[in-house]
């Protein structure tokens, strides 16, 4: 029973079914908020516990819940935040939007990181829920681990990542597969589910965050399972597609915003378990080599490539501000150039638009290596 439906969302057949259904809603709600509090006061925390509640059905419950959980599952401390700026409060004063602070914040401490055009939609969301300060630290741990491959020079390895999205299909629906492969489709159309946590992508912010509550407690590779799950529940209506890249394309690119999302997390946690990406890498890298031709000419992703690294300039602007105070006082006085930098960490999100608990054991496995700073 999902919890959508047991909040009255839809029809009952009557109202004594209808009262026991809500009751035994609440009841479970009940049940699942004192789990995770208790997870919560356990010394130490039961990441474990809380990994578990993340990834079960109604994943976090409560944005109030979330920011307490989210930092845990990140292994951040939720009481040491860093400063929101690493200048002062007088001279930011084209700089006051706390989305850009924070990316010019994560950009400056991690000179390694590179801003992609859809990270804007992953941090928006931590801002949204937990506040400027704490979305700061959660977001640097983030891009850092989970978003680290869409964060560099260029695009190889988000392009392998999307790589491991057919193997996928094939290993569940060969004749999905086949046809895809067939109508030249590609992976593009997942390109912005995938780098923005389906932020882009999906109008319904509880479904965003539920699906982050999710993604939070897994493997980092856990949103292409869940690109794959969403293709394969549409099979029918991809199956009765013309087979040309145009005709399945236009499909896939318009996401359903009434997905079954329970059914479809259960799902994903399912192929992650019977098809790691340990036996699918093969494949992926196969599908790389194969793909690299028809990569190269495909406009819509040559163009989606380019649009998704606007992040030279903007460093260059953001260094410019952190060197001598002369220099800092003129760029930030400048109108245009504040005007500009917001242009550029917002991005073009057109081209983009167009363009269970099993999961715990291997989340839990991989966890080691978070800590230690290994990106599996």
């Amino acid at each position: 029973m999902a919890l959508r439906s047991a909040q009255g969302d839809g029809p009952t057949s009557g109202h004594w079914d209808g009262g026991a259904e809500k009751a035994d809603f609440n009841a479970k709600r009940k049940k699942k908020v004192a789990e995770i509090h208790q997870a919560l006061n356990s010394d130490p925390t039961d990441v474990a516990a809380l990994r578990r509640m993340a990834i079960s059905e109604g994943g976090l419950l409560t944005d109030e819940i979330r920011r307490k959980v989210w930092p845990k599952l990140l292994n951040v401390n939720a009481n040491d935040p860093p400063p929101i700026s690493g200048m002062p409060e007088e001279q930011r004063e084209g700089l006051q939007e706390e989305l850009i602070d924070i990316i010019l914040l994560i950009l400056e401490r991690n000179p390694q990181l590179h801003y992609y055009q859809g990270y804007h939609d992953i941090v928006v969301t931590f801002l949204l829920v937990v506040g400027e300060r704490l979305a700061t630290s959660l977001v640097e741990k983030l891009s850092t681990h989970h978003l680290r491959d869409f964060m560099d020079p260029t695009m190889d390895n988000t392009k392998h990542i999307l790589n491991y999205l057919m193997p996928i299909i094939d290993q569940v629906n060969p004749e999905l597969h086949d046809f895809m492969q067939s109508a030249e489709v590609g992976t593009i159309f997942a390109l912005s589910w995938l780098i923005t946590w389906f932020g882009h992508v999906l109008s319904d912010f509880r479904h965003v965050v539920r699906l982050y509550d999710f993604f939070l407690a897994c493997h980092p590779l856990m949103p292409i399972y869940f690109a794959a799950v969403i293709v394969l529940y549409r099979e029918q209506e991809v199956l009765d597609c013309d087979c040309d890249m145009a005709s399945v394309h236009h499909l896939l690119s318009q996401i359903p915003q009434d997905l079954p999302y329970e059914t479809l997390i259960s799902r994903a946690g399912d192929l992650f378990v019977q098809f790691p990406p340990s036996e699918l890498a093969r494949e992926a890298a196969a599908q790389q080599q194969a793909e690299r031709t028809a990569a190269s000419t495909f406009k819509d992703f040559e163009l989606a490539s380019a649009q998704q690294r606007p992040d030279m300039v903007l460093r260059q602007r953001f260094r410019g501000l952190l060197r001598p105070e002369d220099r800092t006082k003129d760029v930030l006085t400048k109108p245009r150039t504040n005007r500009f930098v917001k242009l550029a960490v917002m991005g073009l999100t057109v081209a983009l638009g167009a363009a269970a608990l099993a999961v715990v054991k291997s989340a839990l496995e991989w966890a080691p290596k978070f800590q230690l700073q290994l990106f599996p």
